[in-house]
């Protein structure tokens, strides 16, 4: 049955997900051109640069590149399906970074130096924000007694009470899984990435819509990683997880609208850092207790 719900929940995130995804892409620029005192493309512009790119000629250096693409594309589908559809949320994190691998080794299938520099610095991203959500995973599951995200509805109160280091930890690699500012290194939707569109370069036409509708897709996970830790038995408990979430995309939009990006020695070593305070501090607390 477990197995059921998986896929219908895979169905279900592939149908919801790129459409929440494509309306907080509008929502970003919006709010982006704003707080840059413009008045900003249509809510529904990263739906129209998509389409776009779909009705392109299919032009690409090698064949293998979209089918890299394409894995990535259908194990972030899986993912969310697993972590939506109440499974494990450990399982959703190991297939989630197994998607972004298939991302990095599309981008060195191209042999451009752009996109190698760009798949070089992705390999640290990775490197920086995995050990933290690893042990928001482990943290999880000290707290709530199971792996699956849809044991917080039996929880008397949410994860966050127990396990808010891990959160604030959280909070911090997300603008790194976000890929916003100041640590988009590796692929930017801004002019100023130095890189021309860095592990994305030579892709275009249909290869890079799936890479637009993937993130859209991933930001729609990260951000329910984010509720969970506000959910609980009580239903009204969504409601709040669905509030801190607009505030944490908020914030996350205004950080990247705030700080110019870093170096990927900064990125690492502060990304390791906050991981080992911020979470295995928090696990080594709940062991002892």
């Amino acid at each position: 049955m477990s197995l059921l719900f998986a896929l219908v929940g895979t169905l279900a995130f592939a149908i919801v997900a790129p459409v929440l995804g494509c309306l907080l892409a509008g929502l970003d620029r919006k709010i982006t051109a704003r707080m840059q005192g413009r008045v900003g493309p249509p809510l529904l512009q990263p739906y129209y640069d998509v389409r776009k790119l779909i009705e392109k000629d299919n032009v690409s250096v090698n064949s293998s590149e979209g089918t890299y693409i394409t894995c990535a594309l259908v194990f972030t589908l899986l993912a969310g399906g697993i972590f939506y559809s109440g499974g494990n949320l450990l399982m959703s994190v190991f297939v989630i970074t197994l998607a972004g691998l298939f991302f990095i080794v599309a981008a060195y299938s191209t042999r451009s130096p752009y996109a190698e520099l760009g798949a070089n610095r992705e390999t640290l991203q990775v490197m920086s924000y995995e050990p933290m959500v690893l042990f928001m995973a482990v943290a999880f599951y000290m707290a709530a007694g199971t792996f699956d995200s849809a044991g917080v509805f039996a929880l008397d109160a949410p994860v966050v009470t127990s396990i808010w280091l891990v959160f604030l930890g959280l909070l911090f690699v997300l603008t790194i899984k976000l890929r916003k500012s100041p640590f988009d290194l590796s692929y930017s939707h801004h002019a100023h990435q130095e890189l021309v569109k860095g592990i994305t370069t030579e892709m275009s036409g249909k290869t890079l819509a799936k890479v637009e509708i993937m993130h859209w897709c991933e930001n729609v996970l990260f951000l329910g990683w984010v509720g969970l830790f506000f959910v609980w038995a009580n239903p009204l408990s969504i409601v709040l997880a669905i509030v801190v979430v607009v505030l944490v995309y908020f914030l996350e939009i205004w950080i990247d609208n705030n700080f110019a990006r870093v170096k990927w020695q900064a990125m690492l070593s502060s990304a390791w850092a906050v991981a080992f305070v911020a979470g295995f501090v928090n696990i080594a607390v709940l062991a002892y207790l």
